[in-house]
């Protein structure tokens, strides 16, 4: 796993980092941040944030951009989806980790449990998925910052809680409760292939913004949700038991503590077909 940057370190290790944690993590402090990101002066930083992540610049509509946000939430002009009902895809490009949701209704990130009634503000609505699996997926800087439906099915719920911004590199996860903290957007997806389905999106520092669309009756596996500006991010899907087989390959190296590279579109598990265990592709 990558490691994380020294600034990263003392922000949340040291006693003067945790002290400026606390001023910059606030709302006000993300606001400022991005207006200047969405403004024509932000425009410089676009050849060098390119130069330093080494993106490749092709196959996306626009070519020049009026601010450094424009840039970062560019769209492609086509991407590869796998639309199948019957199979789950990643909704983003990032890296995967999956986890199994203990009886008690929580998980393990980086040994550390979240509850996740703290998570979802509804106590009823973790205990819905208690045995499932809970898929995160960790955006960084270089990746398409846009993200789509991961199946087929109809809105039961669309819901924001506000919270504070916390960075969602690894080694925040042995600091602070960050996803807890972090503002973050979900939907309730009622699929007739693979069931009860949350998607979660969750900001992070500094910015970390989310922008969704409004929510429909009905949604589309592939179609695009929504975009973060910019700021490290995440995205958590969550599963019912004994519904979707997640592939062996991704679920091994997780019980590694590694993350797996996926991209938007891709198969990343299957319909559950036999309801009695757990099965895995």
């Amino acid at each position: 796993m990558k490691k994380d940057t020294l600034f990263i370190r003392f922000l949340y290790h040291t006693i003067p980092g945790r002290s400026i944690l606390k001023r910059i993590v606030k709302p006000q402090v993300s606001r400022k941040v991005s207006i200047f990101l969405n403004s024509r002066f932000s425009r410089w930083l676009v050849p060098l944030f390119v130069r330093k992540y080494r993106i490749d610049l092709n196959g996306y509509e626009k070519e020049n951009y009026t601010s450094f946000n424009d840039f970062f939430t560019r769209r492609r002009r086509a991407a590869r989806i796998d639309i199948t009902p019957e199979h789950l895809i990643s909704p983003c490009d990032g890296y995967l980790t999956v986890y199994p949701i203990g009886k008690n209704s929580t998980y393990r990130i980086k040994h550390i449990e979240y509850h996740l009634e703290q998570l979802l503000e509804n106590r009823e609505l973790a205990k819905h998925f208690s045995g499932g699996w809970c898929l995160i997926f960790r955006l960084t800087p270089k990746n398409y910052h846009r993200y789509c439906y991961v199946c087929e099915g109809i809105l039961r719920e669309c819901r924001k809680v506000e919270g504070k911004l916390h960075c969602v590199r690894p080694v925040a996860y042995t600091s602070t409760p960050v996803f807890i903290e972090n503002c973050r957007e979900y939907v309730e997806i009622e699929s007739d292939f693979l069931g009860h389905i949350i998607q979660m999106e969750i900001g992070a520092l500094l910015v970390g913004r989310i922008q969704n669309y409004p929510c429909s009756s009905k949604v589309l596996q592939g179609q695009e949700k929504g975009y973060f500006e910019f700021g490290g991010s995440s995205i958590v899907i969550l599963l019912e038991k004994n519904r979707v087989k997640i592939k062996n390959e991704i679920q091994e190296r997780s019980q590694r503590d590694e993350e797996t590279e996926v991209y938007l579109g891709e198969q990343i598990g299957s319909i559950q077909k036999e309801r009695g265990s757990t099965v895995y592709e």
